[in-house]
């Protein structure tokens, strides 16, 4: 039952986190700060509460690894909400941070001195011409749906290109963030909620040199249109509406994950997560009317074909099917 609970919560709340993560960056495109502080805020509260015991449970390990930990998790969720201020649409956001596996392989080669299999290359290869099929067909949309003077165009392009340079580096900096876990965890144990914890409680102080442009769309979220919450009958601006459900649906989705990284092996987790990343996907451009041509679709069927024979689904799910037939045959 609970597995099952698992994915539920895993796709009711990371797909509706996506929807209203759009709804929030459609209306307001440089609202990331105040949605990070958000989320940060809320999910440090609830581990504050229930997983240090305000305060009263010790570490399991040291602050000065947090520390570390932390600095690379602040500037990873800081810059992809940043990036969807810089022309970036959330489909390509979507599919460009699917592209985790790429870098993780390339610094376990170069860090962790790993060697992989032809096959794992093999896949690795189809993520990266899929994120660079959707990537230029993405800039070819940039540039021709810029209706402006050539100046308005060019400006356009050079903010594009910013936002994939900064979702480029979110992507290395979370990959060395999970080897740097992956080193602790062997060292200390695994200690997820925990980590979950702290990981968002200690970077709030760094909110201070955002502080300006938080306060800015808080003023704009109070500015917008007023909503009535159904069944509540709480009226609010519509822009808090959207944000606290991003944050509830966040939570949702990280608990959700959570329990099903404890009740199953580590390919269920990484398939449910795969499959949810694609109906996230699907419902941005057919709710949203994202702009997605035959080549997007192309690139986006290279990126999960190759997360799933990275993670070799069909051989392990060969040996699962085989698994019980040799038990009744040993009856």
């Amino acid at each position: 039952m609970r597995p099952a609970l698992a994915v539920g919560l895993v796709f009711a709340g990371c797909c509706s986190n996506v929807i209203f993560l759009e709804l929030l960056a459609r209306k307001h495109p440089g609202c990331g700060n105040i949605v990070t502080f958000a989320q940060f805020l809320f999910i440090a509260v609830e581990g504050f509460l229930f997983e240090a015991d305000l305060g009263r449970k010790p570490p399991a390990i040291p602050i000065r690894y947090y520390a570390i930990m932390v600095t690379m998790f602040f500037t990873v969720s800081v810059v992809n909400n940043y990036a969807l201020n810089l022309n970036i649409a959330m489909p390509l956001h979507m599919i460009f941070r699917s592209g985790s596996l790429i870098a993780n392989m390339i610094l376990g080669i170069i860090i962790l001195k790993k060697r992989y299999s032809i096959f794992k290359y093999t896949s690795i290869a189809l993520v990266s011409v899929g994120i660079f099929i959707c990537t230029f067909m993405s800039a070819k949309q940039v540039t021709s749906q810029s209706s402006l003077s050539e100046n308005d165009g060019f400006q356009a392009f050079v903010w594009w290109l910013l936002g994939i340079g900064a979702l480029t580096f979110a992507l290395l900096m979370s990959a060395r963030m999970g080897i740097f876990q992956e080193t602790l965890y062997k060292q200390f144990g695994k200690h997820s909620k925990e980590a979950l914890f702290y990981n968002h409680a200690l970077p709030l102080p760094g909110f201070i040199f955002l502080a300006s442009d938080i306060y800015d769309h808080a003023v704009l979220f109070n500015k917008s249109e007023l909503y009535e919450i159904p069944g509540i009958g709480v009226t609010l601006p519509i822009m808090w509406f959207y944000l606290l459900m991003n944050i509830i649906t966040q939570y949702v989705c990280i608990r959700g994950v959570f329990i099903l990284t404890t009740e199953c092996a580590s390919l269920t987790v990484t398939l449910v997560v795969t499959l949810r990343k694609f109906v996230s996907l699907i419902f941005s451009i057919l709710y949203f009317q994202n702009p997605f041509t035959l080549w997007h679709w192309l690139g986006t069927l290279f990126v999960f074909i190759g997360t799933l024979m990275y993670t070799e689904v069909w051989n392990n799910l060969g040996t699962t099917k085989s698994e019980p037939q040799k038990d009744n045959k040993k009856n």
